[in-house]
């Protein structure tokens, strides 16, 4: 009988595992069902430039994974039983049930609205792609001169502000941060921060902590309005909240708690990847949310499901970093290298170069989902009695 692989999610995460496990066992002895919402796999890491304007390319799941062994299944995720091994899905042909032997979440994460009055009815996100494609829509109907407000200085609202100021000139494009810009930089990267916004005019509210949002304004906790046509909140993200609802250990996030191989700490035949993991990495410090953090732990996920089922090696390399790319417009970058637990160091790339180099890790990572072994030639191992029998075990070891 078939050893049942259930993948939930199909970003970067869960699309590398599929694959990887794909390629490394028999199709004789196992399934591997990829569960997604959404018939395309979606970069993440570009939906910024969804949002300002710019076209990607479609990649369908089916045609990803054609000829791989990986079975694609267009459907939402409902819910998780993980004492009855099912997973809870609507399709097309309403309610069903999916039984698996080893279930891999990575449904993600999705955009945080801290609980701020107003977010939810007036801000929009690009966490994901239909978040993206509303702010496409409602930023090309702005006429010029009108304001728009990023919330939040990580990463996302980085790319964000200068991507849109960058597609729209003509509008005025401003980013509200709760410290300084890019104070968590190198003297290097955020100098380089303050001169590529500066020449784009955006203007930076820093210190200032946006308390509410309404249809045309930002209010800070200082009394302050700020104008804003559109507001794009991107202070966070929030783990999917089926985990929480199951009986799997999780953080008060909901994020499940899992091992240095991905493994659920209560639920041994249950593995996470991606946001919704709760990994530690050198130092013992969380794994911040990213496809940095999320594609070496799918990759350990991965390999550790297969040594299980075949008797192999369990991978015991830790996650560590090395950098931090921001794309800041088609032109600009800033990888800012980082020390192994995340810390940034001096050094720093800039300007144009930067800019190449962060395209390629986009495209890097794409082309990853498709090449989840890096293109190195694999021998499917088959699965053993006892590696089957442990995979599936209910409960976790004492």
């Amino acid at each position: 009988m078939q050893h049942r692989i259930v993948v939930l999610g199909a970003g970067y995460t869960g699309a590398v595992v599929a694959g990887r496990l794909a390629k490394r066992l028999r199709r004789e002895d196992v399934t591997v069902t990829l569960v997604n919402a959404e018939p395309d796999f979606v970069e993440r890491v570009r939906l910024h430039q969804l949002a300002a304007g710019q076209d990607l390319r479609p990649r369908p799941l089916r045609e990803v994974f054609a000829g791989t062994g990986v079975e694609p299944r267009l459907a939402k995720v409902t819910g998780v039983d993980v004492d009855r091994r099912t997973v809870a899905v609507t399709d097309e042909d309403g309610d069903g049930e999916l039984a698996y032997d080893t279930l891999v979440y990575a449904l993600g994460s999705g955009w945080d609205t801290q609980g701020v009055p107003g977010v939810a009815e007036h801000a929009h996100e690009i966490a994901g792609r239909p978040g993206a494609l509303r702010l496409r829509e409602r930023l090309a109907g702005l006429d010029a001169g009108r304001t728009v407000v990023v919330v939040g200085a990580g990463l996302t609202g980085l790319e964000a502000a200068a991507e849109i100021a960058e597609a729209r000139p003509d509008l005025d494009v401003a980013l509200a941060v709760r410290g300084g810009l890019g104070d968590w930089l190198s003297p290097k990267g955020r100098e380089h921060l303050r001169k590529v916004f500066g020449r784009l005019g955006i203007t930076v509210h820093e210190h200032t902590d946006v308390t509410g949002v309404e249809a045309d304004r930002v209010t800070t906790a200082d009394g302050r309005a700020v104008p804003a046509a559109v507001t794009v909140w991107t202070t966070g993200f929030a783990v999917h909240p089926i985990a929480k609802a199951t009986a799997l250990e999780v953080t008060g996030t909901g994020q499940i708690v899992v091992d240095g191989t991905m493994r659920s700490v209560s639920h041994p035949d249950v593995y996470a990847v991606g946001d919704a993991a709760m990994a530690t990495g050198p130092g013992g410090r969380p794994l911040r949310m990213s496809c940095a953090s999320g594609t070496p732990a799918a990759w350990q996920a991965a390999d550790a499901i297969a040594a299980r089922l075949t008797g192999g090696k369990l991978p015991a390399a830790s996650i560590r970093y090395f950098n931090q790319c921001i794309s800041l417009g088609r032109k600009e970058g800033l990888i800012q290298y980082v020390t192994a637990d995340d810390r940034a160091v001096r050094a720093a790339l800039t300007g144009r170069l930067a800019a190449v180099y962060k395209e390629l890790v986009c495209k890097g990572a794409a082309w990853g989902v498709a090449n989840p072994t890096l293109g190195l030639p694999v021998r499917r191992r088959r699965v053993t009695r006892e590696g089957a029998a442990a995979g599936s075990a209910v409960k976790a070891p004492a």
